[in-house]
């Protein structure tokens, strides 16, 4: 079993077995900030969050909830997650993580379910940006502090991002965070092993943070064409036959993206790759600015 689901059923374990769903995101929210490794060191946290429509969520443990509920680990219902088997789940986490735990029950065990959203909102204020409720739940001093903390640029950009090495929750707050309006997914074939980023469901997530979500595979290199090359021709061959071949054949599409840019201001053209000197997405957006009345900054997520 995986290390982090072992870490949820410690945690419904410690709250006697079962939680409200919202305070069971919350309560996993609050152990995953600054998690220290034993040695003063903060590491990556097993689960990120989104600000989603009730504060801080995790797409990436509700799946993992999703799938404990199939091998009979977890019973679910509709308001709330139970342990269902009886392993002692506590005493197979590490030292520090036993310890952490044991000091999240500690300090926000009694808390309502009311005061544990209004603490995590008032205290990590960008992930109730989103929220539905914030407004009724927090006096308007309270609720204007958190819109401030919300992203809003009136410039216009055009960013490229690639989702290698990030969780979606990391690669979707890098969206939010620099105010991307809208996604072009410039993939030829949106399937991916990676939670989350296969075409249906990266554009579910987007078009829950109120991004749009388009896809543009006409602009993407075909898997058959990657096959043919490798090593050097990776670089060269590839991207050779890309803007010989494929950018020129696409100018319908690239313009389509060009006026996208120009009705949403601030879209980001995504691929695979983290390294945007090795994705065609960097040689698309070169395509884009060749345009006469392109006059706006291109600017790479890393």
């Amino acid at each position: 079993m995986y290390y982090r689901r072992k870490i949820i059923l410690a945690l419904l374990q410690l709250f006697g077995g079962s939680l409200e769903k919202i305070r069971l995101q919350k309560l996993l929210f609050l152990y995953m900030q600054d998690k220290p490794d034993g040695s003063s060191q903060v590491l990556k946290p097993e689960y990120e969050f989104v600000p989603y429509k009730f504060g801080c969520f995790s797409w990436s443990a509700n799946a993992d909830l999703t799938v404990m509920s199939g091998s009979c680990l977890v019973k679910e219902n509709k308001t709330h997650f139970i342990k269902s088997d009886q392993t002692d789940y506590i005493a197979e986490l590490n030292a520090t993580d036993r310890k952490r735990m044991l000091q999240l029950k500690e300090q926000y065990g009694n808390m309502s379910n009311k005061a544990l959203i209004k603490y995590t909102y008032l205290n990590y204020a960008y992930f109730a940006i989103n929220s539905e409720i914030s407004k009724d739940l927090l006096s308007a001093e309270e609720w204007s502090s958190i819109i401030a903390h919300k992203p809003q640029h009136t410039d216009t950009a055009l960013f490229t991002i690639g989702y290698e090495g990030l969780s979606l929750e990391a690669y979707m707050n890098r969206l939010l965070l620099n105010d991307v309006k809208a996604l072009a997914d410039v993939r030829s074939n949106p399937v991916s092993m990676k939670y989350g980023f296969s075409k249906s469901a990266l554009k579910r997530s987007c078009e829950s943070l109120d991004i749009l979500y388009y896809h543009f595979p006409e602009v993407g290199i075909p898997s058959d064409k990657r096959r043919e090359y490798d090593g050097k021709d990776r670089t060269d061959g590839l991207f050779a036959y890309y803007r010989n071949e494929i950018l020129p054949a696409s100018r319908n599409d690239i313009n389509e993206i060009f006026q996208l840019l120009k009705k949403h201001k601030r879209i980001a053209l995504t691929c695979f790759e983290s390294d945007v000197n090795t994705c065609h997405r960097k040689y698309l957006a070169e395509a884009i600015k060749s345009f006469p009345e392109f006059q706006y900054e291109i600017k790479h997520i890393c």
